[in-house]
């Protein structure tokens, strides 16, 4: 009798401290996620596809050209690079909020590249798009991927940067899985999550521009705090689960693609090895052409935005010399 009473002294005090933890965490995690969002609003436009509600961007005229973000990121990936205001000049840019980031909605489901690239090719349909260019980063690389193999006649040619191609064992795909988890993760992402991604996401940002420095635009203009919303980290999480194996998969078809591609990495990239991955991706394709910048890292188009811009332009002349070619 006496250990059990001993025992309840202790636990139910530990219990109601938890919950109450807990639910201020919760409470926390509530009013940083609107102080977020009204911080940076919606800049684009909605449509609705398939039931999913698509936050999106245009800017400029010309060669449509689609912009796909990789994991953790948004919109403001690309705006905040500088890229978009040159290429805006000369193609009809286009960038989406994948599902889940951002604006955009990302209802439960099994969110894999092919699932973004229908999605996508609805929504470009729904544009009045037929062709075009399309660049996708890190995660987002898959899904253009996806999107060229599921709509060879919409993709006229792709530039890959800083891409995952191949599984891989990752410790930091393990790390940022928990909260995918149903339930589990649920509770994680409206509580601890935030807690400790506020903590760890100055690292992992400069991690990814390594070993180069974070740009001073991006540390000023980019909105850090949007990545810390429970369904942002919701849909972060998920893409980092499924990375392994959906390259188990998609590699498979890699010798499909028979449209022009343009490779492109920083050759000390710490995020997605180079030799295994874009390297490697450029053996399999044998009229890629693969472009490696010294001393640059994971975020190539802020950091060498000059040569993925070169890129683009080369990936569109190599596609209208070979529809040239064939018309002939």
């Amino acid at each position: 009798m006496t250990q059990r009473s001993n025992t309840s002294s202790w636990l139910v005090p530990t219990l109601l401290g938890s919950a109450a933890a807990l639910g201020a965490s919760a409470l926390y995690t509530a009013s940083k996620a609107r102080e977020a969002e009204h911080r940076t609003p919606p800049i684009g436009d909605f449509m609705t596809i398939d039931g999913v509600r698509l936050h999106y961007v245009e800017r400029g005229h010309g060669e449509p050209l689609v912009l796909i973000h990789g994991n953790g990121t948004m919109i403001q990936d690309f705006l905040v690079s500088g890229i978009v205001d040159d290429l805006a000049e000369r193609y009809r840019v286009i960038i989406f909020d994948r599902p889940g980031y951002g604006y955009s909605d990302r209802p439960r489901g099994l969110w894999t590249p092919r699932a973004h690239a229908t999605l996508f090719q609805k929504a470009l349909q729904q544009l009045g798009v037929t062709q075009a260019v399309v660049l996708g980063h890190s995660w987002g690389s898959l899904v253009a991927v996806a999107l060229a193999l599921q709509a060879p006649q919409l993709v006229r040619s792709l530039v890959l940067a800083s891409g995952y191609y191949f599984p891989t064992l990752r410790a930091d795909v393990i790390l940022a899985s928990p909260p995918a988890i149903p339930v589990i993760g649920d509770v994680m992402r409206y509580t601890v999550s935030p807690v400790v991604g506020r903590l760890l996401l100055p690292g992992m940002i400069k991690g990814m521009f390594a070993p180069a420095e974070v740009p001073e635009r991006f540390d000023r203009e980019f909105p850090k705090d949007m990545m810390l919303r429970p369904l942002q980290l919701r849909a972060s999480a998920e893409d980092a689960a499924m990375m392994t194996s959906v390259t188990v998969e998609i590699q498979k078809h890699y010798r499909d693609l028979k449209l022009p591609v343009v490779i492109i990495s920083g050759a000390d990239d710490q995020i997605a090895d180079v030799g295994r991955q874009s390297e490697r991706l450029h053996r399999d394709l044998p009229d890629s052409e693969f472009v490696v910048v010294a001393g640059m890292g994971h975020m190539i188009h802020h950091l060498a935005p000059d040569e993925v811009i070169a890129a683009i332009d080369r990936a569109s002349e190599s596609a209208r010399t070979k529809g040239a070619s064939k018309a002939a």
